[in-house]
């Protein structure tokens, strides 16, 4: 987390900044030097506010994260409350919107992902991801299946999400966002009951 007295202008120089070394040559190879310069400021600005790379890299994640989860919100808001299916379907498509799908915002995800296992701060932060995801999901859900298998599927969702996604950063052509999300909502109407899917059908009419 940047400290106290952090210039508001500065923050999101220095974090597209991050994400556009990272971008250029990978988290190992963008050094706070590189960033800085990038950003136009004195690598002691990085080491003072964020206490080096590992900080400013947190810092960075906070404000994707904040844009996944306003992505989300927006499209929630655009759907009818008794819409389970519409809802996760705007759940999931928050996960693939256009920002996410940046060149630069995909390679900042990788590195944070390759971190978050060795670094405490950033894995508490993927923890909260996943929390976050799975309670848009488990709300929607639970309206229409048992606790239990509710959160069975939320689960599979969640790894369909994930898994998609890894794989596709991982490839030349990137994230295909329209098939990922027939592959999730294909698995969605298998779980849920004939009449919720009905529901869903009608809504569309």
């Amino acid at each position: 987390m940047p400290k106290v007295g952090m210039p508001a202008i500065r923050k999101p120089q220095l974090i597209n900044a991050t994400m556009e070394a990272i971008n250029s040559v990978g988290l190992h190879k963008a050094s706070v030097a590189m960033i800085s310069s990038y950003a136009g400021v004195s690598p002691a600005i990085i080491n003072h506010y964020f206490g080096g790379k590992n900080g400013l890299l947190e810092a960075t994640m906070r404000s994707v994260l904040a844009q996944l989860s306003e992505a989300v919100q927006v499209r929630l808001k655009e759907i009818a409350p008794d819409d389970t299916v519409g809802r996760i379907r705007a759940i999931v498509g928050g996960n693939f919107d256009p920002q996410q799908m940046d060149s630069k915002v995909v390679k900042t995800w990788l590195a944070f992902w390759s971190l978050a296992m060795h670094d405490e701060s950033l894995y508490r932060l993927q923890r909260v991801n996943e929390k976050r995801l799975l309670s848009h999901l488990l709300l929607e859900l639970k309206r229409e299946l048992p606790a239990d298998r509710a959160l069975f599927v939320a689960q599979g969702i969640a790894a369909l999400i994930d898994g998609i996604w890894l794989r596709g950063a991982l490839t030349p052509t990137g994230i295909n966002s329209d098939l990922a999300q027939g592959l999730i909502m294909d698995y969605l109407e298998k779980q849920l009951p004939e009449e919720v899917i009905a529901r869903y059908q009608n809504h569309q009419c």
